[in-house]
């Protein structure tokens, strides 16, 4: 393993920095959402460092490359975990998790300040008194930063609370200025909501075509100050970043396979990020997990005195804490699992404890004891008055909440004829941008040709969108969004460009392969902002379909019949689908795909009817 000098680690770990362009790249988040309050988007991600040194990017490996290939080392070995696809279903044992996932607010301003709520400027360049527990300073709460909370909420089937509190939650770390943090344990703004995951979502195969996960609830709270260290046990703090409004959100502890908690996770990460509620997610930070897991035997006669939630007879629960993609949920959750069963049945116990889960490993390790609600001090904020939500505000934002995923979906299935894989494809490439691209250019389409069917067209667009556009290489392409495609739908082909191409395919006007040679060309132009349309190709080249001659046909046909005489002694013996390996062969003879397959196998069966004659 080639080494990394500590300063290029560090920058990667702490910052998302690296010595060269085309390692690693920032994904690009947002989406424009539902038209309503506070729909503007506040957080960026960190800009790749473009620094060029050389022979440093020659020899960096990214840490978190250099944690999977040890894994996939140690699997080749067979010292890793248990293949996959035995990791979901236990004979003996229920698994059971609870999960609490905090999302970061897209807000203007920090919870409690007017502090900007930006992360990536310069460190502790944006940090009110109170953000740093300055004696005699207050707590303002920012009512702005409760509209994204409101619609993450209720796109979570939460029921709103009129009114709701906050409240201090007591410990001690560097990254806590005041020594607690404020939160909403006893009376948060929303509760009682549910999550349906489907089949399609990516959940175990043993949840069926369906599962509803309940929501205890949501809370608003802040979120702590960035740690960064430095070598020599040296911890610097970014005091940007305590403060931001967070929500979190608690669910009952009703998933009982490792995928299926994955598949909520990432689903949560989708809706929010469709209201509007949060719009950095897990690979940039702006949302993390917490999952509790444990164990208890199948129709076991004993009971358990641990419950949650109305959920009752759990076994005791460990917690992992700070789980940064959904790879990790699922792998750290089948690893706890598989200890905790170990540990039992050798006869030991389980302790509440806090684990931690590194990428690449195949055991969590203890962190702590698990803290409890006495180990907190939870008590009332003294300093904050009530939270109190109009019915009319609530209103608004759900009538305003816009289409959610699973409308989106089945949209774009039952209207638009795409399987529901293709869907979930478009919705998910470029935070949906993929998706806005494809209406575009569906509608540029229908505006050419209104009389069509719109499942037909949509099929037609689903295909080229997402399989011929997802094919386009080039060397000046971006790895990771070759087509620069924006959440808003715009790329390097404008969707107009493409559905013309798209039309005159349709019409014969040109063949599949010009068309895919079309569309190659406007790709490369867009890399070059040559500013190629499909017309100015197609007539540059010549690449407009001139149909074959009859005369043609002939030639053809009679070339394709002399170099397969075998083939045609066999039709001739009555095996009369071999014919259409001659139609194929004719086809494959023509460079310019101008054969028509129909027209080809009627001037193919002339001739084996004349040599029968």
């Amino acid at each position: 393993m080639a080494r990394i000098a500590p300063s290029v680690l560090r920058r990667y770990l702490f910052g998302g920095q690296l010595p060269a362009g085309g390692c690693l790249r920032q994904p690009r988040y947002c989406r424009s959402a539902a038209p309503s309050l506070s729909t503007k988007r506040y957080h960026g991600t960190q800009a790749p460092d473009t620094s060029t040194d050389s022979a440093l990017s020659e020899t960096t490996i990214p840490f978190r490359k250099q944690l999977k290939d040890e894994a996939k080392k140690r699997k080749a070995e067979g010292t890793g975990k248990k293949s996959k696809q035995n990791n979901q279903k236990l004979e003996n044992w229920e698994l059971t998790v609870g999960i609490e996932i905090h999302a970061q607010l897209n807000t203007e301003r920090k919870l409690f300040s007017a502090a900007s709520s930006s992360i990536n400027d310069v460190p502790n360049s944006h940090v009110a008194f109170f953000d740093v527990a300055m004696p005699g300073s207050q707590p303002i709460f920012q009512k702005e930063t409760l509209i994204p909370a409101l619609r993450a909420a209720l796109a979570l089937n939460c029921e709103i609370q009129k009114t709701s509190r906050f409240d201090r939650k007591h410990y001690f770390h560097w990254d806590q200025p005041a020594g607690y943090q404020i939160t909403q344990y006893y009376e948060p703004f929303a509760r009682d909501g549910y999550i349906t995951l489907y089949a399609h979502d990516g959940i175990a195969a043993e949840d069926g075509d369906e599962v509803r996960i309940g929501i205890k609830q949501i809370q608003m709270e802040q979120d702590t100050a960035k740690t960064i260290s430095q070598p020599g046990d040296i911890h610097l703090l970014d005091f940007n970043r305590v403060g931001l409004p967070l929500i979190e959100i608690i669910t009952l502890p009703q998933i009982h396979h490792p995928s299926t908690a994955a598949a909520l996770v990432r689903k949560i990460q989708i809706i929010l990020n469709a209201v509007d509620a949060c719009v950095l997610g897990m690979q940039s930070g702006g949302l993390r997990a917490d999952v509790n897991v444990s164990v208890r035997r199948r129709n076991s006669s004993s009971s358990s005195p641990n419950s949650y939630g109305g959920v009752t007879n759990l076994g005791q629960r460990t917690e992992i804490k700070n789980l940064s993609s959904f790879k990790a949920v699922e792998d750290a959750i089948i690893a706890e699992r598989d200890r905790q069963i170990d540990l039992l049945e050798a006869g030991g116990v389980i302790e509440g404890e806090t684990r931690g889960w590194t990428i690449g490993s195949t055991e969590t390790k203890r962190l702590r004891g698990k803290e409890g609600e006495v180990d907190y001090r939870y008590m009332p904020d003294p300093d904050l008055a009530p939270v109190v939500i109009g019915d009319d505000l609530v209103s608004h934002l759900k009538n305003t909440l816009g289409i959610l995923p699973d409308q989106d979906i089945n949209i774009l299935v039952e209207d638009y004829g795409l399987t529901t894989k293709d869907a979930m494809s478009l919705l998910s490439l470029n935070d949906g941008g993929t998706a806005e691209y494809f209406r575009n250019v569906v509608e540029e389409y229908l505006f050419l040709s209104p009389e069509e069917d719109l499942e037909k067209v949509g099929k037609l667009c689903g295909n080229w969108v997402l399989h011929e556009m997802g094919g386009l290489t080039h060397d000046l392409a971006d790895e990771e969004n070759p087509l620069k495609m924006t959440s808003s739908g715009s790329c390097l082909i404008p969707a107009s460009e493409l559905a013309q191409l798209l039309h005159y395919l349709s019409t014969d006007k040109i063949t599949g392969r010009t068309a895919k040679k079309v569309l190659a060309e406007l790709f490369a132009s867009g890399l070059y902002t040559r500013g190629h349309t499909t017309n100015s190709v197609i007539y540059r080249e010549g690449w407009w379909f001139t149909p074959l001659s009859e005369l043609e046909y002939e030639g053809l046909a009679k070339e394709v019949l002399d170099a397969n005489g075998k083939v045609v002694d066999e039709i001739l013996a009555g095996k009369q689908g071999k014919v259409n390996f001659l139609v194929g062969q004719m086809m494959r003879g023509d460079q310019d795909g101008r054969v028509d397959a129909s027209k080809a196998r009627e001037r193919v069966m002339k001739l084996i009817d004349a040599l029968k004659g």
